[in-house]
């Protein structure tokens, strides 16, 4: 074989490897998503996690329900009354999302996707003081909801697909690199495509990371809300107490006072 046909077959080869290369490439950047909801200890829990690149991005642990207002016929058949549907995000849900390193995204779809949660975070910097600082927010909640599902609809008029929207929405606002904890009830409304209807969104036993994680599974120390302190008996005005658990177990209570905090 001459020299000319070698440098053919070479550059073909190198063709090859580049293509195998970049499909490669591909494969090990796609996303990954996970329900490890099976491991909460709290049954109306569910944990969701979103990796890219083999790591972590994106994790969430919460509870969630809607209160979904419909019309239904009255006894008459001529006037509407309107029920509500309390529908719960159960575990075992199907979950996707993204991951950026200003804008990250958790779709959640359950009850063979009659139901969808989209869940928009961003992070921004602001000029302080201080200097600029980072932080995170939930900034958009989409919940679409079909209620041609039996299960929690009944008998709904001009039943089908509706979807709800936040507007203007800045909730969990958060320092970059920190997670977001909060054990209380949070409450996002949400407005309806079914006319003159506004959903309801209920969180509790919130844990949320969209953005630097730095530990695969693992939350960054976390932004308390304020429903994670407490005034107990005996304890003095201004003073809070906070307790840290893991697994329903409790490793530590911190009195807070002011600025100081001290391990009970």
């Amino acid at each position: 074989m001459d020299l000319r046909g070698r440098a053919f077959l070479s550059v073909h080869r190198l063709r090859i490897l580049l293509m195998l290369f970049h499909t490669m490439a591909q494969i090990m950047a796609e996303q990954e998503v996970e329900n490890l909801s099976g491991l909460s200890t709290n049954p109306e829990k569910d944990i969701f996690v979103v990796r890219e690149n083999g790591t972590t991005c994106l994790m969430a642990e919460f509870a969630a329900k809607f209160i979904v207002p419909y019309d239904v016929w009255a006894s008459n058949y001529v006037d509407l009354i309107t029920e509500q549907a309390d529908i719960a995000l159960t575990r075992g849900a199907e979950v996707n999302g993204r991951c950026g390193s200003n804008e990250s995204e958790l779709q959640v779809f359950w009850v063979d996707r009659a139901y969808a949660l989209k869940m928009l975070f961003l992070k921004e910097s602001h000029n302080t003081s201080k200097g600029s600082e980072a932080t995170w927010r939930l900034s958009k909640v989409q919940f679409v909801y079909d209620s041609t599902e039996k299960t929690h609809f009944k008998d709904a008029v001009s039943a089908g697909k509706h979807t709800a929207n936040s507007h203007h929405l800045s909730a969990l606002v958060t320092p970059a690199g920190k997670s977001y904890e909060c054990q209380a009830q949070q409450t996002i409304s949400l407005a309806s495509s079914d006319p003159q209807k506004t959903v309801t969104m209920i969180l509790s036993a919130v844990h949320i990371q969209p953005f630097d994680i730095i530990s695969d599974f693992v939350f960054s120390e976390g932004k308390l809300g304020s429903g994670g302190m407490r005034k107990e008996e005996g304890m003095a005005d201004g003073e809070r107490c906070l307790e840290i658990n893991y697994k329903n177990t409790r490793l530590c209570r911190i009195s807070l006072q002011g600025s100081h905090y001290k391990c009970l």
